[in-house]
């Protein structure tokens, strides 16, 4: 077997599981010369949830990020994660808006787009996957995993069969909850090597405790490439640790070829970040943790901060393990989504609600969306009692979702005409229109200030000129 391929995710999965995606651009770029002398086969970087962080948190414009990591990383592929058909938001766009999205992503610096859909419904990365490689981009499609009892291992591999025969040049096993154990993966992978030509990429998290196991099976079945993060900000919610993961297959037919020595010294500078944002208080010590838990509610480390966060805003904390229980009842009743942005947040918010107010005395927007085939096509049975509480005779959505949606893009360009000063403005603007309009105004009116700033400094030097 060949050498194993390193994806470090320190710069966007590791303090987005970890410090709710709170690392700044400042905090990177002192790392990035040694980063990119490792050898990684990427770095992720952007994609998920840095963009609107970016804009809503950091008052930094995620287009600007790209740019600037790409200057100071031009010897390694920088990577995203791409939601299919929601681009970066949490509703799906026109294709039109998909396809700027890809062009301008790849132009600004992404070399490899991870793409996903939350329902596994190939229909929705159709447009992203076109027009990834139309502008030369390496398309990575994601199987979202999950245990269910309509989700086996001869259903992963048709998924990645049909995701091969529509252009993916590889295949992601998307563990974002740490639900893939060690010798399931081994035979997940082993079939995929079996059926599936391009390489196959594996990406968990330590939630809980069994990343590293998974990764080290997967390796023995032959993965190319595995996701782990530098140790400063990994393990816990994050993803395994790179170094570990380095130093046990040292000297094996999968020895990853990374220097020790240099991951140490990048690990140093991100020890310093993790300090300061552990000062802050937004990186909490608790995801450090593992929880086996995981297992059974099948629930990502996101999602319980989310629940948690919801419960306290109601009052009832006391109510954490209640909801907890009462969210695989609701996933099997929407047809088994696997739970990962945005189905986590509408599986999880519904159960909330179905503790605090009865089940289903009140029903969420987003979940009146999901049962009507807004998202996609739901992979299991649903419920028809609850369906038709929800939507009662509304008609059900069989087609491509986005096929409904007219093009959006002349709307957006017409919309931000005033404000925005490039098309990358138009696109931000797109995803999260008020976080952007923020965004836009405190930047511009600083660039005012320092213009006027300048101007005067220039006077102040032409009056001293000629005196």
């Amino acid at each position: 077997m060949s050498k194993l391929c390193i994806t470090d995710t320190i710069l966007r999965d590791a303090h987005q599981s970890q410090a709710a995606t709170r690392m700044k651009t400042e905090d990177m770029i002192p790392a990035c010369k040694i980063l990119d002398s490792i050898g990684y086969w990427s770095l992720e970087c952007w994609g998920g949830a840095t963009f609107d962080a970016c804009m809503r948190f950091l008052n930094e414009d995620p287009w600007e990020r790209l740019r600037t990591l790409k200057a100071n990383l031009p010897n390694t592929k920088l990577q995203m994660l791409f939601r299919g058909q929601n681009i970066l938001g949490y509703k799906h766009y026109a294709d039109d808006v998909v396809e700027q999205f890809c062009k301008k992503s790849i132009e600004n610096g992404i070399d490899i787009v991870r793409i996903f859909d939350a329902l596994n419904d190939p229909r929705n990365l159709e447009a992203a996957i076109k027009f990834v490689k139309e502008y030369g981009g390496h398309c990575e499609a994601a199987i979202s995993y999950t245990v269910s009892p309509v989700h086996n291992i001869d259903y992963f591999v048709k998924l990645s069969e049909t995701l091969e025969k529509m252009g993916a040049d590889s295949i992601c096993i998307k563990d974002m909850a740490n639900l893939l154990l060690p010798y399931d993966c081994y035979e997940l992978v082993k079939k995929l090597k079996e059926n599936i030509s391009v390489p196959i990429h594996l990406h968990t998290h330590n939630t809980a405790g069994t990343g590293d196991m998974t990764n080290l099976m997967a390796a023995q079945a032959g993965v190319d490439i595995v996701d782990c993060a530098l140790s400063p900000l990994a393990n816990g919610t994050s993803n395994p640790s790179t170094e570990a993961m380095v130093a046990t297959l040292k000297g094996t037919d999968r020895d990853t070829g990374l220097d020790l020595e240099k991951l140490s010294g990048a690990a140093a500078h991100f020890r310093k970040v993790a300090d300061k944002l552990k000062a802050d208080g937004i990186l909490d010590p608790k995801v450090l943790n593992v929880d086996p838990n995981a297992l059974l509610y099948q629930v990502p480390g996101g999602m319980l901060s989310n629940l948690i966060s919801q419960l306290k805003q109601q009052n009832a904390e006391d109510k954490y393990y209640e909801v907890l229980a009462e969210v695989p009842r609701v996933r099997k009743d929407f047809g088994y989504p696997p739970l990962v942005t945005p189905t986590s947040q509408i599986v999880g918010t519904q159960a909330v609600l179905n503790v605090l107010m009865g089940r289903y005395k009140m029903i969420s927007k987003e979940s009146k969306g999901i049962l009507r085939g807004e998202y996609g096509k739901l992979p299991g049975e649903v419920n028809e009692e609850v369906r038709r509480m929800a939507i009662g005779d509304d008609e059900i959505i069989t087609c491509r979702p986005a096929d409904l949606i007219e093009s959006e893009l002349p709307k957006y360009r017409e919309e931000t005409k005033d404000f925005a000063k490039s098309e990358e403005d138009v696109l931000s603007y797109a995803l999260f229109p008020q976080v952007a309009k923020k965004f836009f105004d405190t930047r511009d009116s600083h660039k005012e200030v320092q213009k006027e700033e300048n101007s005067g400094k220039v006077r102040e030097i032409f009056v001293e000129d000629l005196s």
